[in-house]
């Protein structure tokens, strides 16, 4: 399945509208994920992935007012993609993930590193 994902920190992601209906969804890793879902029209809000637990939201770019402002910097499991889907050139694509210390930035590690301590702690 495609989705266009950005990453937040649970507590820096507001709901401004009725609080979404969490479904446990079976993946291709086998381990799931938590998809936060509008109780009202069904669409997939913000995702929560075993590795990342629930201490990140993969929240659905579409959903959020202004879409524009997140433009993908990474692509990734493209060995599912369909054939259809084409990448501009110079993107940074993978057939599966990623090692985050080569993509990420300084800043995004950073926020990922206390993230990590805190869950630990959790």
């Amino acid at each position: 399945m495609h989705a266009l994902n950005a990453m937040y920190e649970a507590e820096r992601v507001e709901h401004i509208a009725a609080e979404p209906k969490i479904v446990d969804t079976p993946s291709a890793s086998g381990k799931g994920q938590k998809i936060a879902r509008c109780p009202r029209c069904k669409v997939a809000v913000w995702s929560n992935y075993p590795g990342a637990g629930p201490a990140v939201r993969f929240v659905r770019v579409g959903t959020l007012d202004d879409p524009s402002l997140c433009p993908p910097d990474v692509h990734i499991f493209t060995s599912s993609k369909q054939p259809w889907v084409t990448f501009p050139p110079g993107a940074k694509v993978f057939a599966e993930y990623y090692d985050r210390r080569d993509i990420w930035p300084e800043e995004a590690q950073e926020r990922w590193r206390v993230l990590r301590e805190r869950m630990k702690k959790a």
